[in-house]
């Protein structure tokens, strides 16, 4: 409490509180003892009193005279503080009274002596009369204690606490002018301390707000003056600093002014030097665009050329030749890229996706790819994911897969000899996310300490000798290296020359929903499987990938080893289903080989042979029919399940070959001004099947657009005159005013910028194929944008009704395993879908009625993707077969909508009844 007191009311606390206290104290004190004395003065005061009237009395007690004995009894009350007085037999029966009736109880009897009680208001005494009380002299009395009878005797306090209430206003009257007078001391003793502080705090505060001039007078004590002084000599110090200051000020604005004027001649040239900067980056980007379409129009033409060439009748050395023009154009456009993406990162445009994918795909995908090319060496490639490393990611995966390229095809120009290991392994793993640790080691030349300084340095290589074998750029890892920053990993390298090397990547990936396809399958669950394999890593990774698959596996390193073992587990009751052989040429000779898969064969086990690409033509040439027998390594984790599925639950033939469907060719428009592109497009697409029209600018594009309808236009974009962006949008126009529903145009460009295909959407193209294209890929295109097939591709077919399974209509496992075991993301899902039926089957009835087929078409495409994830089998097959139908402009289109329709009543009325 002191502490919000200021120091006069700490003064006259620390005075006036103790005299409080103590003045409290003693008064109490002797006004207490004032009032015992008065008390023991009272009762001995009745003492005497009742010792003087008991010889009075005690002869008008002995002789009977009452009269006499009640004016002895009046004339006692005279007597001060005697309030009653009462004369009683021995029998304590009454003889006389005077005064008031007594409050105070009666005293016991002693007949020996004095007796009395105290009350509040007064005290009763109680005495006996004796016999020697007769002779009032003193000397002559005797020892007679006969009891003559009893005198009462009554005080009162009255008079008592009238003189201690006066002590005690006395005692209140002296106390209160002591503190009057401590009070007035403390204030004068206060004052003469908080006049000189108030004082120095307004001289304080004048210094504050910059009055430096202010002085303290002498404020008439010893401390306070030396409190004063130094309070003047820091003002003085305060005010020659500030004018030291002023003066420092003054000159480091004059500083300040000349070298803004220099800043803004500066900022004039860097301002203009950013403008260069700009335009350069702007000419470069350009330069880009450009120098990629115009290196990738040729190299279009020279591969799709060639592929075309390979297709006719060649001898084996013309087909030698243009085996050698296809991988030296191949080399080239690999170059190009390296080139370009590295020019996009060191310039900033490169873009990253995040979309999910697959990593154990992504690892086998990339090493299938690169198979050839390790199998030409004999190289074995091993791919070892563990299986707590989640699989489901989100992120970029071209740009990982060209990391990854990178490095496997790095490790493979390097390795003679020995294994190239693909690891990848958690390192942290987190609900929502999860830190990868990726790896490629393998058994080549090794690095030096002065090769890992230069390694991830531009156009630079482990081995730049003029007899160096591989070649390349030296951006490749350059590249890899950004990209992988970019993404917020790390990438970096151990090696030990003469032993190998062993590149390894770091990311942080965000998880993604869990694939339907990576749950566990029970197709092959309590199957057993027989696994050989020479190469002990190859071993290990196939027993990981047979056991994901469900199968009990037991592994061999030798092949008689496995022959005895598949008879004597058939013997015991306890046979294998297939037999998994890694083999190649020099472990067992083709023809040996067919002995012993009959042999597995008539024992009950179907074998699954798992051998190097490069000698699969050996393999299928010795056994024609038993494709379905052969894969190549390293083997892919679905491929290699689908074919042991085949195996052990072989599927059943087809009864009879569907007739031809009843579609027509895909009428195609194709516009570009290079002849050799146009022409290249034109004969890949005629060769397909397709109805083909070739126009080679943007104005011709356009009359034929509106005199003619089509399926599918393909678009160069970098045109004379009218580009493909002006072409497309002059067409949308046009679709618009006359009501035409809108034809797919899809970008035929040579362009590699990051941001290209983002711009060329936005300018109503509705998809993107970056030149040089293949057959293939023209194919694909034309299927996912009209619905037809070219020649080799087959459409949708609706199957007889006869073998057709009965889908049911609500299928909750089925929504349990799309939600990954999730329940209530599975009832989530449901719920939503539910939602949605009512307005989806609300307007495509309205489309059906106004015969919109694009908002037709856009709703059951929509309904489509929602049903794939909900357990709703019969409503997502009539979805996709009214896709299908629509997309072919089949006359079918409109009983697989009635049957859309049905299915939704059906799923609504389904759920109205189990709610």
């Amino acid at each position: 409490m002191l502490r919000d007191l200021g120091i006069k009311g700490r003064v006259l606390a620390l005075t006036l509180l103790p005299c409080i206290v103590l003045a409290i104290v003693l008064g109490g004190y002797f006004t207490w003892m004032r009032l015992q004395d008065m008390r023991l003065q009272l009762n001995e005061h009745g003492r005497v009193v009742a010792e003087q009237l008991a010889p009075l009395t005690a002869p008008a007690v002995a002789q009977g005279y009452d009269n006499r004995l009640q004016r002895i009894l009046v004339q006692v009350l005279d007597q001060p503080d005697v309030r009653a007085v009462t004369v009683l037999d021995p029998h304590r029966n009454r003889l006389a009274h005077a005064g008031p009736t007594m409050l105070t109880p009666p005293p016991p009897s002693d007949p020996e002596g004095l007796t009395l009680v105290n009350g509040e208001q007064s005290t009763r005494i109680l005495m006996p009369v004796l016999g020697r009380h007769l002779n009032l002299a003193e000397d002559s009395r005797t020892n007679d204690i006969r009891l003559l009878g009893w005198l009462e005797l009554e005080l009162s306090h009255q008079a008592t606490l009238v003189r201690g209430y006066r002590s005690l206003l006395a005692s209140l009257l002296l106390i209160g002018a002591s503190l009057i007078v401590t009070a007035i001391l403390a204030l004068r003793m206060s004052g003469a301390i908080s006049r000189p502080l108030q004082r120095i705090k307004l001289a304080v505060a004048q210094l504050k707000d910059g009055h430096l001039e202010t002085r303290l007078p002498p404020l008439g004590s010893h401390e306070m003056d030396e409190l004063g002084a130094g309070i003047n000599r820091m003002a003085e110090a305060l005010l020659s600093a500030r004018e030291e200051l002023q003066q420092s000020i003054d000159q480091a604005t004059e500083d300040v002014r000349q070298n803004l004027e220099t800043i803004e001649i500066q900022n004039i040239e860097l301002d203009l030097a950013r403008k260069e900067a700009l335009e350069a980056s702007r000419i470069k980007s350009e330069f880009l665009a450009n120098m990629s379409h115009e290196i990738r129009t040729p190299l279009n033409g020279i591969l799709g050329f060639t592929h075309l060439l390979q297709k006719s009748d060649l001898t084996p050395r013309q087909q030698d030749y243009l085996s050698t023009i296809e991988k030296s154009a191949d080399s080239l456009l690999s170059i190009i890229n390296e080139i370009l993406d590295f020019s996009k990162i060191e310039a900033g445009k490169l873009v990253l996706d995040h979309i999910p994918f697959n990593l154990r795909d992504l690892i086998e995908d990339t090493l299938t790819i690169l198979a050839p090319a390790a199998h030409d060496k004999s190289l074995e490639l091993v791919s070892l994911i563990y299986r707590d490393t989640p699989l489901s990611l989100v992120g970029d995966p071209l740009r990982l897969k060209q990391v990854l390229t990178n490095l496997i095809s790095n490790a493979i120009k390097f390795t003679h000899e020995g294994s190239i290991v693909v690891r990848a392994m958690v390192e942290d793993d987190h609900p929502d996310r999860a830190q990868l640790r990726i790896s490629v080691q393998d058994t080549g030349i090794g690095l030096t300490d002065m090769d890992l300084r230069a390694l991830f340095q531009a156009f630079s290589q482990a081995d730049n000798s003029l007899s160096r074998q591989p070649g390349g750029t030296g951006l490749g890892l350059v590249i890899s290296k950004r990209l992988i920053e970019q993404m917020g990993g790390e990438i970096g390298v151990d090696s030990i020359p003469d032993e190998g090397s062993d590149f390894w990547i770091s990311l942080n990936l965000p998880k993604a929903r869990e694939d339907i396809e990576d749950m566990p399958r029970l197709a092959l669950a309590g199957h057993r499987a027989a696994l050989f394999e020479p190469h002990p890593l190859a071993r290990q990774a196939l027993l990981h990938q047979l056991e994901d698959c469900g199968l009990e596996v037991v592994t061999f390193d030798q092949l008689d080893h496995l022959h005895a073992e598949i008879e004597q587990a058939r013997q015991n009751g306890k046979p294998f289903t297939v037999a998994v052989l890694g083999i190649t040429c020099e472990d067992i000779a083709p023809p040996q080989l067919g002995e012993r898969i009959r042999t597995f064969e008539q024992l009950g086990c179907k074998p699954l042979m798992l051998c190097p690409t490069t000698e699969l033509p050996a393999y299928h040439e010795a056994f024609p029919d038993a494709h379905a027998h052969i894969q190549s390594k390293p083997a892919c984790t679905r491929k290699l399940e689908r074919a042991l599925t085949d195996l052990v639950m072989p599927q059943r033939p087809l009864q009879e070959s569907l007739p031809p469907p009843s579609t027509r060719a895909p009428r195609v428009l194709c516009v570009d001004d290079n002849p050799a592109n146009l022409l290249l497009v034109k004969t890949l697409l005629g060769d397909l099947g397709a109805e083909v029209t070739a126009v080679d600018n943007g104005h011709a594009a356009i009359e034929a657009v509106q005199q003619a309808s089509f399926d599918l236009i393909f678009m160069d974009i970098q045109m004379p005159i009218m580009d493909g962006r002006e072409t497309t949008v002059a067409i949308r126009r046009w679709e618009g005013e006359t009501g035409t529903p809108p034809t797919p145009v899809v970008a035929l460009t040579a362009h590699a910028l990051a941001n290209e295909k983002r711009a060329l959407l936005q300018s109503g193209l509705d998809d993107y194929l970056t030149k040089p294209i293949s057959d293939r890929q023209l194919s694909q295109v034309v299927l996912k944008w009209t619905g037809l097939a070219l020649r080799g591709q087959v459409p949708y077919r609706p199957a007889p009704p006869s073998p057709e399974p009965v889908l049911s209509v609500l299928d909750a496992e089925e929504g349990l395993r799309l939600a990954a075991g999730k329940a209530d993301l599975a009832a989530d899902m449901l719920s939503m879908l539910l939602g949605s039926l009512g307005d989806d089957l609300r307007i495509i009835r309205d489309a059906r009625a106004t015969g919109d087929v694009s908002a037709l078409l856009e709703r059951v495409h929509r309904l489509h993707g929602a049903t794939r994830y909900c357990g709703v089998p019969q409503l997502r097959a009539a979805c996709q077969r009214s896709e299908s139908l629509l997309k072919q402009s089949s006359p079918d289109a409109a009983s697989a909508l009635d049957d859309l329709e049905a299915a939704i009543e059906r799923l609504r009325e389904h759920a109205r009844t189990t709610a």
